[in-house]
């Protein structure tokens, strides 16, 4: 294959692996180095990882910013100290009767400020948080305003459940499903995750490595994978994009647009006041 490809991959990582075994296996399927991820999924999840290729490197951000949705299941009345079913038990409490586990599901249907696991990468005074719990060192862990956009129930047995759930960058689920398991007065741990969507893609559009390895994929160019308008420039804009100078705003941008030239991507705009400035060069040289 072509060490030149720029592009995104939809992967469907299937469960046991790190989404970084998953870019190291897209490395060797593709022969480059230039391979990255959006939207860490754990070893436990599976589901829709975005891959990103070449020149998509530069645009990770973009595609992280959107809304993913999740499918989870949930076990009552132990809790771990990962949140999830792979952690430490560490406490057990009772299931009552006759919870309206729907009802309080629905209850998160809002912003509000999630208190991030403490077995996570953020980093507290430079230190990732996951290394004060493996040092068994007392921590504050910060919270994030997180927004949870839509939240269904989807199947219930008294101390199991499973439900759906479209939620806003930076949601941890398995920090959701402990706050539901204190409102349900109890406590809930996470069994399994799936995530169904990111942006865009759905895992109907997702490929295993499987898949991937025997040539069964669709690789998106950076334009197809990000809604912004395409604008195909002529010779006298061509130096100035692909040298980075700003430009009046004569196509009535009101966020970014993609600008190509010869149908290669040379650079992506965002918007200053009347004016384009660049967001990212993609170094495109055709001299």
């Amino acid at each position: 294959m072509s060490n030149k490809l720029d592009g995104v991959l939809v992967v469907n990582k299937e469960k046991g692996m790190t989404s970084r075994d998953v870019v190291n296996e897209i490395c060797k399927i593709f022969k480059t180095k230039k391979v990255g991820h959006t939207g860490t999924l754990d070893p436990l999840a599976e589901g829709v990882l975005v891959i990103t290729i070449g020149n998509a490197t530069k645009i990770g951000e973009l595609l992280t910013s959107e809304y993913k949705e999740y499918i989870a299941g949930v076990l009552l009345g132990i809790k771990t100290d990962t949140y999830d079913i792979e952690g430490k038990v560490i406490d057990n409490k009772l299931v009552y009767d006759n919870l309206n586990i729907e009802k309080t599901i629905s209850s998160y249907k809002k912003t509000y400020m999630q208190e991030v696991p403490i077995y996570s990468a953020v980093k507290v005074n430079g230190k990732k948080l996951y290394e004060y719990a493996r040092n068994n060192e007392e921590v504050e862990l910060p919270k994030k305003k997180v927004t949870i956009k839509k939240i269904e129930l989807l199947s219930t047995d008294r101390c199991e459940f499973m439900f759906k759930a479209l939620v806003s960058k930076g949601c941890y689920i398995r920090s959701l499903i402990n706050d539901i398991g204190k409102s349900l007065n109890t406590y809930a741990t996470m069994t399994k995750l799936t995530r169904t969507k990111q942006g865009k893609f759905t895992i109907e559009e997702a490929y295993t490595l499987d898949d991937i390895k025997n040539g069964k994929y669709k690789l998106y160019s950076i334009d197809e994978a990000l809604d912004y308008p395409v604008i195909e420039i002529e010779n006298d804009l061509y130096k100035k994009i692909s040298n980075g100078v700003k430009i009046k705003n004569e196509f009535n941008i009101r966020d970014k647009v993609i600008f190509k030239y010869k149908d290669k991507i040379l650079g992506i705009y965002e918007k200053d006041k009347d004016m384009l400035k660049t967001w990212k060069n993609f170094n495109v040289n055709y001299n």
